[in-house]
Protein backbone atom coordinates (compact mmCIF):
# COMPACT_ATOMS: atom_id res chain seq x y z
CA UNK A 1 0.00 0.00 0.00
CA UNK A 2 2.08 2.88 -1.02
CA UNK A 3 0.06 6.43 0.52
CA UNK A 4 0.24 9.66 -0.94
CA UNK A 5 0.83 13.03 1.22
CA UNK A 6 -1.69 16.14 1.12
CA UNK A 7 0.72 18.05 3.00
CA UNK A 8 1.09 21.81 2.27
CA UNK A 9 3.03 24.75 3.82
CA UNK A 10 2.67 28.62 3.26
CA UNK A 11 5.07 31.05 4.12
CA UNK A 12 3.51 34.31 4.01
CA UNK A 13 5.39 37.36 2.95
CA UNK A 14 5.17 39.26 0.25
CA UNK A 15 6.42 38.29 -3.44
CA UNK A 16 6.21 41.86 -4.72
CA UNK A 17 8.31 43.23 -2.08
CA UNK A 18 11.19 40.91 -2.72
CA UNK A 19 11.37 38.20 -5.46
CA UNK A 20 14.09 35.99 -3.43
CA UNK A 21 11.88 35.39 -0.21
CA UNK A 22 10.55 32.41 -0.29
CA UNK A 23 7.51 32.74 0.10
CA UNK A 24 3.94 34.07 -0.25
CA UNK A 25 1.72 36.83 0.03
CA UNK A 26 0.18 38.00 3.50
CA UNK A 27 -3.07 40.51 3.65
CA UNK A 28 -3.28 42.90 5.99
CA UNK A 29 -6.19 41.18 8.80
CA UNK A 30 -5.24 39.66 12.14
CA UNK A 31 -4.19 36.47 12.79
CA UNK A 32 -8.11 35.06 13.29
CA UNK A 33 -9.11 36.65 10.32
CA UNK A 34 -6.40 35.13 7.74
CA UNK A 35 -7.27 31.98 9.16
CA UNK A 36 -10.60 32.05 8.58
CA UNK A 37 -9.85 32.32 4.93
CA UNK A 38 -7.54 30.29 4.77
CA UNK A 39 -8.86 27.48 6.32
CA UNK A 40 -11.80 26.55 4.27
CA UNK A 41 -9.68 26.65 0.74
CA UNK A 42 -6.86 24.37 2.52
CA UNK A 43 -9.23 21.65 3.97
CA UNK A 44 -11.16 21.48 0.52
CA UNK A 45 -7.76 21.48 -1.72
CA UNK A 46 -6.21 19.01 0.07
CA UNK A 47 -8.93 16.62 0.25
CA UNK A 48 -9.71 17.39 -3.73
CA UNK A 49 -6.08 16.19 -3.73
CA UNK A 50 -6.38 12.93 -2.21
CA UNK A 51 -9.98 12.59 -3.95
CA UNK A 52 -8.07 12.83 -7.16
CA UNK A 53 -5.77 10.06 -6.35
CA UNK A 54 -7.96 7.37 -5.20
CA UNK A 55 -10.26 8.08 -8.51
CA UNK A 56 -7.11 8.32 -10.61
CA UNK A 57 -6.05 4.73 -8.88
CA UNK A 58 -9.99 3.69 -9.55
CA UNK A 59 -9.33 4.17 -13.10
CA UNK A 60 -6.28 2.33 -12.88
CA UNK A 61 -8.04 -1.07 -11.42
CA UNK A 62 -7.17 -0.32 -8.01
CA UNK A 63 -10.51 -0.11 -6.26
CA UNK A 64 -8.42 0.08 -2.67
CA UNK A 65 -9.65 4.04 -1.92
CA UNK A 66 -12.88 2.94 -3.02
CA UNK A 67 -13.24 -0.53 -0.71
CA UNK A 68 -12.09 1.62 2.27
CA UNK A 69 -14.66 4.27 1.71
CA UNK A 70 -12.20 7.17 1.34
CA UNK A 71 -13.55 7.67 -2.63
CA UNK A 72 -15.96 10.62 -1.06
CA UNK A 73 -15.96 13.86 -0.79
CA UNK A 74 -17.10 13.68 3.10
CA UNK A 75 -14.45 16.24 4.92
CA UNK A 76 -14.64 13.36 7.73
CA UNK A 77 -13.61 10.64 5.42
CA UNK A 78 -10.22 12.00 4.73
CA UNK A 79 -9.42 14.55 8.06
CA UNK A 80 -6.52 13.39 9.89
CA UNK A 81 -7.24 14.99 14.02
CA UNK A 82 -3.46 16.13 13.91
CA UNK A 83 -2.01 16.55 10.39
CA UNK A 84 -5.53 18.20 9.42
CA UNK A 85 -6.26 20.34 12.42
CA UNK A 86 -4.08 20.57 15.04
CA UNK A 87 -0.95 20.97 13.27
CA UNK A 88 -2.33 23.82 11.22
CA UNK A 89 -3.70 25.45 14.18
CA UNK A 90 -0.89 25.17 16.42
CA UNK A 91 1.50 26.75 13.33
CA UNK A 92 -0.73 29.43 12.61
CA UNK A 93 -0.51 30.30 16.48
CA UNK A 94 2.83 29.76 16.83
CA UNK A 95 4.05 31.44 14.09
CA UNK A 96 2.03 34.18 14.37
CA UNK A 97 0.30 33.66 11.09
CA UNK A 98 3.23 33.06 9.27
CA UNK A 99 3.64 29.60 8.72
CA UNK A 100 0.74 26.93 8.32
CA UNK A 101 1.43 23.16 7.49
CA UNK A 102 -0.68 20.52 6.99
CA UNK A 103 -2.80 17.55 5.44
CA UNK A 104 -5.42 15.49 4.42
CA UNK A 105 -5.63 11.54 5.66
CA UNK A 106 -3.50 9.90 3.02
CA UNK A 107 -5.36 8.11 0.25
CA UNK A 108 -4.32 4.20 0.44
CA UNK A 109 -3.54 2.44 -2.90
CA UNK A 110 -2.54 -0.48 -4.25
CA UNK A 111 -0.36 -0.04 -7.31
CA UNK A 112 -0.01 -3.71 -7.77
CA UNK A 113 -3.45 -3.67 -9.05
CA UNK A 114 -3.43 -0.98 -11.99
CA UNK A 115 -3.70 -2.74 -15.13
CA UNK A 116 0.14 -0.67 -16.15
CA UNK A 117 2.08 -0.79 -13.16
CA UNK A 118 4.20 2.40 -14.26
CA UNK A 119 1.68 4.44 -16.40
CA UNK A 120 -0.45 3.64 -13.51
CA UNK A 121 1.92 5.21 -11.17
CA UNK A 122 2.81 8.01 -13.00
CA UNK A 123 -0.99 8.87 -13.52
CA UNK A 124 -1.67 8.34 -10.33
CA UNK A 125 1.02 10.46 -8.76
CA UNK A 126 0.14 13.60 -10.80
CA UNK A 127 -3.59 13.20 -10.87
CA UNK A 128 -3.89 15.37 -7.33
CA UNK A 129 -1.19 17.84 -8.39
CA UNK A 130 -3.84 18.25 -11.42
CA UNK A 131 -6.44 18.60 -9.35
CA UNK A 132 -5.06 21.53 -7.51
CA UNK A 133 -4.34 23.05 -11.35
CA UNK A 134 -7.87 22.79 -11.70
CA UNK A 135 -9.23 24.40 -8.40
CA UNK A 136 -6.65 27.40 -8.85
CA UNK A 137 -7.74 28.34 -12.43
CA UNK A 138 -11.51 27.69 -11.44
CA UNK A 139 -11.07 29.92 -8.46
CA UNK A 140 -9.46 32.91 -10.79
CA UNK A 141 -12.59 32.23 -13.26
CA UNK A 142 -14.76 32.37 -10.26
CA UNK A 143 -13.26 35.98 -9.04
CA UNK A 144 -14.48 37.32 -12.22
CA UNK A 145 -17.67 36.05 -12.47
CA UNK A 146 -18.86 36.95 -8.49
CA UNK A 147 -17.20 40.61 -9.16
CA UNK A 148 -19.72 40.75 -12.10
CA UNK A 149 -22.24 40.05 -10.19
CA UNK A 150 -21.02 42.10 -6.96
CA UNK A 151 -21.42 45.03 -9.30
CA UNK A 152 -24.62 44.54 -10.64
CA UNK A 153 -26.04 43.70 -7.22
CA UNK A 154 -24.83 46.09 -5.27
CA UNK A 155 -26.83 45.19 -1.77
CA UNK A 156 -24.20 41.81 -2.04
CA UNK A 157 -20.75 43.88 -2.15
CA UNK A 158 -19.41 42.59 1.09
CA UNK A 159 -20.38 39.06 0.73
CA UNK A 160 -18.78 39.31 -2.72
CA UNK A 161 -14.98 40.85 -1.50
CA UNK A 162 -15.39 37.88 1.52
CA UNK A 163 -15.53 35.17 -1.45
CA UNK A 164 -13.26 36.97 -3.89
CA UNK A 165 -10.47 37.20 -1.13
CA UNK A 166 -11.36 33.53 -0.24
CA UNK A 167 -10.81 32.66 -4.00
CA UNK A 168 -7.72 34.20 -4.32
CA UNK A 169 -6.33 32.50 -1.38
CA UNK A 170 -7.50 29.62 -3.78
CA UNK A 171 -5.82 30.58 -6.68
CA UNK A 172 -2.72 31.15 -4.34
CA UNK A 173 -2.91 28.12 -2.10
CA UNK A 174 -3.27 25.25 -4.61
CA UNK A 175 -0.17 26.58 -7.18
CA UNK A 176 1.66 26.51 -3.67
CA UNK A 177 0.24 22.97 -3.46
CA UNK A 178 0.94 21.91 -7.03
CA UNK A 179 4.95 23.08 -6.49
CA UNK A 180 5.30 21.53 -3.28
CA UNK A 181 4.26 18.35 -3.84
CA UNK A 182 5.95 17.79 -6.76
CA UNK A 183 9.78 18.35 -5.22
CA UNK A 184 11.30 15.25 -5.50
CA UNK A 185 11.71 14.19 -1.97
CA UNK A 186 9.73 11.20 -1.69
CA UNK A 187 7.19 10.14 -0.33
CA UNK A 188 5.91 13.45 -2.19
CA UNK A 189 3.95 12.79 -5.67
CA UNK A 190 7.34 14.16 -7.31
CA UNK A 191 9.06 11.65 -6.29
CA UNK A 192 7.12 8.82 -7.90
CA UNK A 193 7.80 10.80 -11.24
CA UNK A 194 11.46 11.00 -10.48
CA UNK A 195 11.75 7.20 -9.90
CA UNK A 196 11.43 6.42 -13.49
CA UNK A 197 13.70 8.85 -14.25
CA UNK A 198 16.85 7.28 -12.28
CA UNK A 199 18.86 3.94 -13.40
CA UNK A 200 16.92 0.82 -11.61
CA UNK A 201 19.73 0.77 -8.78
CA UNK A 202 19.76 4.41 -7.77
CA UNK A 203 15.92 3.86 -8.24
CA UNK A 204 15.82 1.79 -5.53
CA UNK A 205 18.09 3.59 -3.01
CA UNK A 206 16.47 6.60 -3.92
CA UNK A 207 13.06 5.09 -2.84
CA UNK A 208 14.26 4.12 0.38
CA UNK A 209 14.60 7.66 1.19
CA UNK A 210 10.92 7.69 1.64
CA UNK A 211 11.50 6.62 5.75
CA UNK A 212 13.28 9.65 5.78
CA UNK A 213 11.07 12.09 3.60
CA UNK A 214 9.02 14.19 6.38
CA UNK A 215 12.17 14.75 8.12
CA UNK A 216 14.07 16.29 5.61
CA UNK A 217 10.78 18.28 4.60
CA UNK A 218 10.55 19.81 8.08
CA UNK A 219 14.52 20.24 7.54
CA UNK A 220 13.61 22.17 4.47
CA UNK A 221 10.74 24.08 5.66
CA UNK A 222 12.90 25.46 8.46
CA UNK A 223 16.28 25.90 7.24
CA UNK A 224 15.45 25.71 3.49
CA UNK A 225 14.94 29.74 2.64
CA UNK A 226 16.78 29.71 -0.75
CA UNK A 227 15.59 26.23 -1.88
CA UNK A 228 12.10 27.17 -1.26
CA UNK A 229 12.35 30.47 -2.90
CA UNK A 230 13.64 29.28 -5.87
CA UNK A 231 11.52 26.36 -6.47
CA UNK A 232 8.03 28.48 -5.71
CA UNK A 233 8.84 30.97 -7.84
CA UNK A 234 6.87 29.50 -10.73
CA UNK A 235 3.92 28.52 -8.81
CA UNK A 236 4.35 32.43 -7.58
CA UNK A 237 4.81 33.97 -11.55
CA UNK A 238 1.81 31.80 -12.57
CA UNK A 239 0.02 33.10 -9.11
CA UNK A 240 0.47 37.26 -9.97
CA UNK A 241 -0.56 36.51 -13.60
CA UNK A 242 -3.73 34.98 -12.31
CA UNK A 243 -4.71 37.37 -10.19
CA UNK A 244 -3.24 40.56 -12.43
CA UNK A 245 -6.11 39.46 -14.69
CA UNK A 246 -8.76 38.99 -12.82
CA UNK A 247 -7.45 42.48 -10.96
CA UNK A 248 -10.09 44.35 -12.53
CA UNK A 249 -12.66 42.48 -11.22
CA UNK A 250 -12.52 42.94 -7.51
CA UNK A 251 -13.85 44.76 -5.77
CA UNK A 252 -12.54 47.75 -3.41
CA UNK A 253 -13.23 45.83 -0.09
CA UNK A 254 -11.45 42.71 -1.82
CA UNK A 255 -8.85 44.23 -2.94
CA UNK A 256 -6.87 45.55 0.22
CA UNK A 257 -7.53 42.22 1.93
CA UNK A 258 -6.66 39.82 -1.21
CA UNK A 259 -2.62 37.92 -0.67
CA UNK A 260 -0.91 40.07 -3.39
Amino acid sequence: MTPFTGITSLRATSTRESATRPALSHPPLNTLQSFLFVAPILLFSVIAHEYAHGYAAFRQGDPTAYQLGRLTWNPIRHIDPFMTILLPVMLWIVSHGQVILGGAKPVPVNPRNYRNFKRGDIIVSLAGVSANLVISLGCAAAIALVGLVGRYVTPLDDTVAILQVMLTYGVWINLVLIAFNLIPIPPLDGSHVMKYLLPPAWSLRYQALSRYGIIVLVVLLYFGGPFFSFWMQPAMHVSDFLLRAVDPFMMPNAQQWAPR
